[in-house]
C-alpha cells in the first residue's frame, strides 16, 4: 500500500500558478476545468502514479441517476474530470428514472478488469439492490452487466474492500443489518455472508486495516442529516466486532457529514465524507479529514486547512505538532474583541472560545473584525454556532466593499460549534471584514474567525 505524509503546510501562500495547494473541508472544490466536482458518495481507486475519483454527479439537484463521474489526479488536491464511468440507459435500473449511489471500484486480476459496484435503486428507494458494471480501463466507459438483490436481501448504501479477496459492505433488511459478504473470483457477485451485525443499523460503511486490525468506519441511518459515525474494530472480518466508538465528539455529527471513503495512507488515513444538503444536492460539499491511527483507534483531525506531501513516503498526524503548526500559520480573531453594531449583543456559553460569541447578526445586527492580511486570496475560517434545523447565511464585505452571502449549515444546536470557511481577498495589512450588514434574515452566532 502506497504512502504519506500528511503535512500541515506552512501556508505562505494559498493557490500555485497551476492550481491549488490545500484541501479546505466544506469548502467549494472545483476541477482543473474551473467546474465545482460532482463526485458525491466518493470511491477512490489508485492505479500507478494516478488516483481515480468515482462518485455521484448531483448537479442536477436530484437523487435520481445522471452519472457516475471520474476525475483524475496525482495529489489528491488538484482534480481533472475525465469522461462519465457510468451513463443512464432507459428501461433499465440505471436510466433516469433510478437511483445510482455510492460507486466503488476494484481491479479484477483474473480477468484484467475494472470492476464497479454501486447501490441501484428505484426512485422510493424501494428495489434496494446492488448494480455491477465492467471495464477495461479506469474510467471506462463502463458495460453495465445488472442489478440485484444479493443472495436474495436487500442492500443500500454499499462499499467494497478488498483484503487478498475483496467483499461487498452493506447496509441489508431494510437497513437494519449490516452485512460483509464475499464476492466471487470474478467481483460479478457475492457468494457468501461473512458477517452479519443485527440491528447495527449501519450505512456510509468503509473499511481501513490496520496492524492486523480492521476498522469499519460507518454511520447509522438519518436520511440527508448527518449524525456521529462510528468506528468498529475486529482481528477478522468475520468479527466479532467490537461496540461502536467515536471518532469525532458527537456534538458534532462527523463535522456535519457522512462517510463516504476511508482513504489509507501510511499509518493513517483520510477520512472522506459528504455535507448533504437534500434541498440542493449538486451543492453538497466533501469534507475530507485528516483520520489519525496514533491513539489506537480512528479519530479525525478536524483541520480548516491542509496540505498533502506525497514524496515524504510516510502519513504523519500528530496532534501536537497540528496544533503548532497552525498556531504559526494562522491567526484568530474572537469576534466579542470586534465592534458590535446595531441588534447584534454578546452571548455566553461553554461551547464558545473565551465563553462568549456574537448573536443576533443580521436583520439589523452586524459585527466588524480587523484583520491583517497579506496582500493575497486567504482562507478565512468562520466559528459558527446555528440552532436551527434549517441553514442560516451571513453577508461578509472586505473593507466595505461588495457583500457576498455565505451559506451556515445548522450545528446541531446553539452550543455547538463548526468552521465553515471562505476565500477573502485582503489586501497587505489591515483589513476590516463585516458580518450580517444588509440581510433581512438572522446569520448564525459567531465565536471567532481564523485567518489562514
Amino acid at each position: 500500500m502506497f504512502s504519506l505524509l500528511l503535512a500541515f503546510t506552512a501556508l505562505a501562500g494559498l493557490l500555485l500558478v497551476h492550481g491549488q495547494s490545500v484541501i479546505v473541508p466544506g469548502a467549494p472544490w472545483k476541477d482543473t476545468s474551473g467546474n465545482a466536482i460532482q463526485a458525491h458518495g466518493a470511491g477512490i481507486l489508485k492505479v500507478g502514479s494516478t488516483f481515480y475519483w468515482f462518485g455521484e454527479d448531483k448537479s442536477h439537484n436530484s437523487a435520481l441517476f445522471k452519472a457516475v463521474s471520474c476525475y483524475t489526479s496525482t495529489d489528491l488536491v488538484n482534480w481533472a474530470r475525465q469522461n462519465d464511468a457510468l451513463s443512464p440507459i432507459a428501461g433499465t435500473m440505471i436510466s433516469t428514472n433510478n437511483v445510482v449511489e455510492r460507486p466503488k471500484v476494484i481491479f479484477n486480476s483474473k480477468n484484467s478488469e475494472y470492476v464497479m459496484w454501486f447501490h441501484s435503486d428505484s426512485s422510493n428507494y424501494g428495489a434496494a439492490m446492488v448494480g455491477v458494471a465492467t471495464a477495461k480501463t479506469p474510467c471506462g466507459p463502463y458495460t453495465y452487466k445488472g442489478s440485484w438483490k444479493p443472495l436474495g436481501a436487500d442492500s443500500r448504501d454499499e462499499g467494497l474492500f478488498q483484503d487478498g479477496s475483496a467483499y461487498l459492505l452493506y447496509a441489508s433488511d431494510n437497513n437494519q443489518n449490516f452485512k460483509i459478504s464475499q464476492l466471487d473470483s470474478n467481483y460479478y457477485n457475492v457468494t457468501a455472508v461473512v458477517s452479519q451485525m443485527n440491528g447495527a443499523t449501519l450505512e456510509a460503511p468503509g473499511i481501513v486495516k490496520r496492524n492486523g486490525v480492521y476498522w469499519l468506519i460507518a454511520s447509522h441511518t438519518s436520511g440527508w442529516d448527518p449524525n456521529p459515525n462510528k468506528a468498529f474494530h475486529a482481528t477478522s472480518l468475520a468479527g466479532p466486532w467490537s461496540s461502536q466508538a467515536d471518532i469525532a465528539p458527537e456534538s458534532v455529527r462527523t463535522y456535519y457529514s457522512q462517510n463516504a471513503y476511508d482513504l489509507p495512507l501510511g499509518s493513517n488515513a483520510i477520512y472522506m465524507g459528504d455535507r448533504w444538503r437534500s434541498n440542493l444536492l449538486g451543492s453538497s460539499q466533501y469534507i475530507w479529514y485528516p483520520l489519525d491511527f496514533s491513539s489506537g483507534s480512528p479519530q479525525i483531525v478536524p483541520t480548516d486547512v491542509w496540505s498533502v506531501n506525497l514524496n515524504a513516503g510516510k502519513c504523519f498526524l500528530p496532534r501536537a505538532e497540528h496544533a503548532a503548526r497552525v498556531e504559526r500559520a494562522s491567526t484568530s480573531y474572537e469576534a466579542e474583541n470586534g465592534q458590535l453594531g446595531g441588534s447584534s449583543r454578546l452571548l455566553s456559553g461553554s461551547a464558545f472560545s473565551g465563553g462568549t460569541a456574537v448573536g443576533y447578526l443580521g436583520n439589523g445586527g452586524t459585527v466588524t473584525i480587523t484583520v491583517q492580511g497579506r496582500g493575497t486570496a486567504q482562507w478565512v475560517s468562520l466559528y459558527i454556532a446555528n440552532g436551527d434545523s434549517s441553514w442560516r447565511n451571513t453577508t461578509i464585505s472586505v473593507n466595505g466593499g461588495a457583500s457576498i452571502v455565505l451559506d451556515q449549515p445548522n450545528t446541531g444546536g446553539g452550543n455547538v460549534v463548526l468552521s465553515i470557511p471562505v476565500q477573502l481577498n485582503l489586501r497587505s495589512g489591515s483589513n476590516t471584514i463585516t458580518f450580517g450588514a444588509g440581510q433581512s434574515n438572522y446569520a448564525a452566532d459567531l465565536d471567532k474567525i481564523i485567518v489562514y
